[in-house]
Order: C-alpha cells, then sequence, then structure tokens
C-alpha cells in the first residue's frame, strides 16, 4: 500500500464501490520493479498489495467484497485497513466512490467531493 499522512479515522464504507479516478492510471513499471499509480503530476509508488486492492478497484465491487477476495490472497487482512488505504487514496482524488444501485446517488458521486 502507500504511505499514510491521512487521517486514520478515514474510511471507506464497506458498501461503497471504488475505482480509479478517469484520469488516473495503473501500470507496472519495470524500472522500479514495482506497480504505480500515475494521476496528474504524480506518481505513487505501490507495493503488492496497494497494487491488489487496486486491480479489485473496478467500480462493480463493494469494498466488503475486495476485503473478502483478498483474504483468498493474503494471511491477515483487515476491512479498516483497505479502507483507510482507499480513504487516503480519495482523498487525493485518485480514486472515486459509486454508489450502490438503488441509493439515489449518481454514479462517481460519494465521499470525493470535498
Amino acid at each position: 500500500m502507500t504511505g499514510s499522512g491521512a487521517d486514520p479515522g478515514l474510511a471507506v464504507p464497506a458498501t461503497a464501490r471504488p475505482r480509479l479516478a478517469p484520469y488516473v492510471r495503473s501500470r507496472f513499471d519495470g524500472a522500479r520493479g514495482r506497480h504505480v499509480l500515475l494521476g496528474p503530476e504524480s506518481v505513487i509508488v505501490l507495493n503488492a498489495t496497494g497494487a491488489d486492492i487496486l486491480e479489485l478497484c473496478d467500480g462493480r465491487r463493494e469494498v466488503a467484497e475486495i476485503v473478502t477476495e483478498l483474504r483468498g490472497r493474503y494471511r491477515d487482512v483487515g476491512e479498516d485497513e483497505v479502507s483507510r488505504f482507499l480513504a487516503r487514496l480519495v482523498a487525493r482524488r485518485l480514486v472515486v466512490l459509486d454508489r450502490a444501485p438503488g441509493d439515489g446517488a449518481t454514479p462517481g458521486e460519494g465521499s470525493h467531493d470535498g
């Protein structure tokens, strides 16, 4: 995952459906030997766990489903840890949250406003 620096109390709801913002790309950087997140005027180097989380952020899966998938890959995955990681990326406008169908929100709305 990426380094912290955001309020550790911030969290993304388990029912949110995260996805990369339209102007953000996830790529494997061969020179670094690591996955990176490319945003406007920024490059964030990810560790394997962070890359795996973002690979599952397709706007269809809820955070709870992402955690379940990760628990099949890793021994100890906490929903709160995944939620805080995503919250840091939402705060940096690199990830947006889609709401579950039927909640009345427009796709792409979420806690990324602010």
